[in-house]
C-alpha cells in the first residue's frame, strides 16, 4: 500500500457506535464513509463481505485523511459475525418493510444510541449495499430500524451520505453548541448603559439638526429609534462606530453653518 502518510490523528471517542457496512460494492464509497464517520466522531468500522475484497487503495484516496479508521477496520464473513460482540444493533431502512420492529428517525436513534452507550453497552449501525440496501435477513439481526424523514418524492442517498446523517445526529446529540449565537470576535455585546449613552447622543444631535422638530410626533419618533437599536445585540465596537458617525455628521453640519455665515 503506497501513497498514504497516516492522515489525521483520529482515535475512538468514548464508547461510540460501530458502523457496519454490509456487502459494500465500491472502495471509493468505503473511503467516503470513513470521511463521514470522522466528521461525526465515529471510529469503529466493520465490513461484511465487501464485493471487491479488502484492502483497496481507492478507499484511502477517497477518505480525505480518515486513514486510521480504514487502517483499524475489520472484515467479516457475515452480519452475525460482525455484530456478535454488540449488545444492540440498529439497521438503516430507507423503505417500509413488513417487519414488526420499532422504527426511529435518525435524531431519535441518536438519542437512543447515546442512552445505550452511556450504560457501557456496545451498539452497531447497519448500512446496506449501495444498490439495494439491507435485505430482510440482514435486518433480522437488528433491534430497531432507522428511517430518515426526507422528501417522500425523492429519497435517494448514497452510502456515505446515509452514514453522514447518522454521524451528524450522533455528534449533535451530545454537542453543547447553542443553536444561535452572535460572533463578536474581539469586541463584545454592548450593555444597556452603553446603548443608552449612544441613544442620548443620537437624539441630542437629531434635535440639534431639526430632524425631531415636529413636537407632537417627536415622542413616537424617538421610541421608534430606540426600538430599532434595542431589538438586536449591538456590539460595543458598533456603538463606537455609530458614535463616530453621529459626531462627524454633527461637525459637518456645524462647519457648513460657519461657511454659510462667513
Amino acid at each position: 500500500m503506497t501513497g498514504r502518510d497516516g492522515g489525521a490523528d483520529l482515535h475512538p471517542i468514548g464508547n461510540s457506535p460501530v458502523v457496519v457496512l454490509v456487502r459494500p460494492q465500491l472502495a471509493d464509497n468505503i473511503g467516503a464513509v470513513a470521511r463521514a464517520m470522522a466528521n461525526g466522531g465515529l471510529f469503529h468500522l466493520r465490513l461484511v463481505a465487501p464485493r471487491d475484497g479488502w484492502p483497496q487503495e481507492k478507499a484511502w484516496r477517497n477518505a480525505s485523511g480518515a486513514d486510521r479508521i480504514l487502517d483499524a477496520l475489520t472484515v467479516h464473513e457475515s452480519v452475525a459475525d460482525a455484530v456478535a460482540d454488540l449488545h444492540h444493533v440498529f439497521a438503516t431502512c430507507p423503505r417500509p418493510r413488513h417487519i414488526v420492529k420499532p422504527v426511529m428517525t435518525a435524531r431519535g436513534a441518536a438519542a437512543e444510541l447515546r442512552a445505550i452507550t452511556a450504560r457501557d453497552l456496545r451498539v452497531g449501525l447497519l448500512f446496506g449495499p449501495e444498490r439495494a440496501g439491507l435485505d430482510n435477513d440482514d435486518m433480522a439481526h437488528a433491534d430497531a430500524l432507522v428511517r430518515y424523514p426526507l422528501n417522500p418524492a425523492f429519497m435517494s442517498l448514497n452510502l456515505a451520505q446515509a452514514v453522514m446523517v447518522m454521524a451528524y445526529e450522533w455528534w449533535c446529540a451530545d454537542e453543547p453548541t447553542v443553536p444561535r449565537q452572535l460572533m463578536t470576535n474581539e469586541t463584545r455585546i454592548a450593555t444597556k448603559a452603553e446603548l443608552e449613552n449612544f441613544l442620548t447622543h443620537l437624539v441630542a444631535e437629531l434635535d440639534e439638526c431639526g430632524f425631531l422638530r415636529n413636537a407632537p410626533k417627536r415622542p413616537g419618533m424617538v421610541r421608534n429609534i430606540r426600538h430599532f437599536f434595542q431589538r438586536g445585540e449591538v456590539t460595543e465596537q458598533e456603538l463606537r462606530t455609530l458614535h463616530g458617525v453621529v459626531t462627524e455628521l454633527a461637525l459637518g453640519r456645524r462647519q457648513r453653518g460657519r461657511d454659510e455665515t462667513a
